[in-house]
């Protein structure tokens, strides 16, 4: 069936490919679409040219396609993934580690190696020492994944 579908289309089919996976990668972007549907794009400009050669078969075209599509996406990665600018406010979106350093204020004890601690306006959860109520404490280190600092006493 494939053999059927290729063999009548011709290297056309290459290009119709390419143009449907650049139009998958418009209505839903990821710049991966993108690089495949080049290396199809590709393939069909090689079939127009060599489309009456005997060894492009089919079986030749989809190999040579697979490769394609993995050199591109290669490339493309280098291109465009290689871009990790530095910036100005490393921690933005780390709320828990522009907390390290500061002082505070136990606002609960610390009891059985958990208490809470008011910076700013928030109610932090923190791990430490065990410590009354109203000890000064310095914030030492921060777990992002479940928004708890580390303290110890100052």
């Amino acid at each position: 069936m494939l053999d059927r579908i290729v063999s009548e289309l011709g290297p056309w089919s290459w290009m119709v490919l390419g143009f449907v996976l650049l139009v998958m990668e418009v209505i839903a972007p990821g710049i991966f679409m993108l690089w495949i549907g080049i290396a199809a794009l590709l393939i069909g400009v090689v079939s127009l040219l060599i489309w009456d050669a005997g060894f492009w078969t089919w079986q030749v075209q989809v190999l040579a396609f697979l490769a394609l599509s993995l050199v591109s996406a290669y490339v493309g990665k280098r291109l465009v993934g290689g871009r990790h600018d530095e910036t100005d406010q490393p921690l933005l979106n780390r709320r828990g580690a522009q907390m390290v350093g500061r002082t505070a204020t136990l606002a609960e004890p610390i009891k059985d190696g958990r208490g809470r601690v008011k910076l700013g306006d928030t109610l932090w959860r923190v791990s430490g020492p065990d410590l009354p109520a109203g000890t000064q404490v310095r914030v030492t280190g921060a777990a992002d994944t479940d928004l708890e600092l580390t303290v110890e006493a100052v």
